[in-house]
């Protein structure tokens, strides 16, 4: 309890890294305070997708946000990150109607889709252009390290145990802090378990797979994706697309199949994914949504891919799309809650540290 710093950051993903940045480009002083011994969770295990025109109302406000710190973030911390935008393929008529009605991008026809990435049966198109992509296994580690080098102390393998007005308690001793956020994404039940059961924040388990590319320069989403994202499932066409998976692909929506595919730097695939919720993610993960996405794979691309890797995901699932909650004065509990943490993270943490701290960095 020697040093008395300005915020103290529980959690050191995306969310997390968000709020510690946004914090150090204030000046303010910063300890990051993380269990595991490295990043390892969801900011890891995810497509690096950064999907900025996929979103409308506060979660659109948050990656628009996110997207300049990615660009700034890229350029301080030497990570790779292209820009280009994302494209979303329809292979159905009830897909392109969402993608005209949504208005996110120019509607391309069949053969400028098929020039952009190597799918077969599509019937047009839309290039979502604001989103940015990222290798996940790369980005995460480098932003720790590059906020290391700007002043921002992590105690790793260190695990939080409460927190009150200035103080966080952890399992190495107290830290003085003016203010703490608390980012355990999934985990805030473990110390605020009241507050996750208000909610309704669950855990949300997915089946993801590694495969060796296809020439895929581009992130792609498909029609379940368009499900999922407000900029599209808030169209009126939106409501025959979803009749249609339900009379012809019962599969995809009994797994929450999200199909979407991005390209790694060394040229490996990122397929995904299915979700299941609860309270509790059992570690046994069944072939079948493996199969699945495998068919899915194959019939997109009209041949089929060697899998690397099979992994879960898990991340924070709730009603709303943040958790944003405020326990004791100076303490804040954050979690994106709808598994857009890429997207919008960095952009929350802005946002909650400016209201904690003002824009000069004087604490509120």
């Amino acid at each position: 309890m020697t040093r008395h710093y300005d915020l103290a950051v529980v959690g050191a993903g995306i969310v997390g890294l968000g709020h510690a940045y946004a914090a150090a480009r204030r000046g303010l002083s910063v300890v990051v305070v993380e269990r595991s011994t490295a990043l390892t969770g969801s900011t890891v295990r995810n497509f690096g997708h950064v999907g900025t025109g996929m979103h409308a109302g506060t979660a659109r406000r948050h990656a628009e946000r996110t997207r300049e710190l990615w660009l700034e973030l890229a350029a301080g911390a030497g990570f790779w990150l292209r820009e280009g935008g994302a494209l979303l393929v329809a292979r159905h008529a009830d897909e392109l109607a969402v993608l005209e009605q949504s208005g996110a991008g120019e509607v391309l026809p069949a053969s400028r889709v098929e020039e952009l990435a190597p799918v077969t049966r599509a019937v047009g198109g839309l290039v979502s252009a604001p989103d940015l992509q990222v290798d996940p296994r790369e980005a995460g580690p480098a932003i720790a390290r590059h906020l290391e080098r700007l002043g921002v102390e992590f105690r790793w393998r260190t695990s939080a145990l409460g927190a009150q007005t200035g103080i966080l308690h952890t399992s190495r001793g107290d830290i003085l802090a003016d203010a703490v956020v608390v980012a355990t994404n999934f985990d805030v039940d473990q110390l605020y378990p009241e507050l996750a059961e208000r909610h309704g924040v669950v855990r949300c388990a997915l089946d993801m797979m590694l495969a060796d590319g296809v020439g895929l320069g581009i992130p792609l989403l498909t029609g379940s994706s368009m499900l999922r994202y407000s900029a599209f499932a808030s169209t009126p066409a939106a409501a025959e697309l979803r009749a249609r998976f339900e009379r012809e692909e019962p599969e995809q929506l009994e797994r929450d199949v999200n199909q979407m595919y991005t390209e790694r730097p060394d040229g490996t695939l990122v397929i995904g994914d299915t979700h299941w919720r609860g309270t509790a993610v059992e570690p046994f993960q069944q072939e079948e949504s493996f199969a699945l996405l495998e068919r899915l794979t194959a019939a997109l691309f009209g041949r089929p891919v060697r899998v690397r890797e099979r992994w879960q995901g898990v991340y924070a699932s709730a009603p709303d799309e943040f958790l944003v909650e405020t326990p004791a004065d100076g303490v804040r509990v954050v979690a994106v809650t709808t598994g857009i943490g890429m997207t919008t993270g960095l952009g929350l943490g802005d946002s909650v540290v400016a209201d904690l701290f003002g824009s000069t960095g004087g604490r509120q």
